[in-house]
C-alpha cells in the first residue's frame, strides 16, 4: 500500500478498524483513531483509544485484515466468544 493513503484508502482502513474493536471486545463506548501510517517492522498501522483510556496499535495486511493488535492497560476484554477465534468484523 501507498503510505500516502488516499482519502477512501483512509476511510477503509479506520472502518475495518472500528468494525474489528467492536465486534471483538467488550463495552467498547467509543473509539478514537489517529491517522494510519506505513511501520517499518508491520507495514499499515494505525493507533487509537478505546472509551478514552485503552490505548492500542492495530496492525492491517494489505487485504485489509488485521494482522496483529497491541493494547495498552484500560483496554476493554475480548469478549468470550472471541476469545478462542476471531469474532467476524
Amino acid at each position: 500500500m501507498d503510505p500516502d493513503f488516499d482519502d477512501e484508502t483512509t476511510s477503509k482502513l479506520k472502518n475495518v478498524t472500528e468494525s474489528y474493536i467492536e465486534n471483538n471486545f467488550e463495552a467498547v463506548e467509543s473509539i478514537e483513531l489517529d491517522e494510519p501510517y506505513i511501520s517499518p517492522m508491520w507495514g499499515t498501522k494505525i493507533d487509537g483509544t478505546v472509551n478514552g483510556q485503552g490505548g492500542f496499535s492495530i496492525s492491517l495486511n494489505d487485504d485489509l485484515t488485521v494482522a496483529a493488535i497491541s493494547t495498552k492497560e484500560g483496554f476493554p476484554d475480548t469478549k468470550e466468544e472471541c476469545k478462542d477465534q476471531i469474532c467476524d468484523y
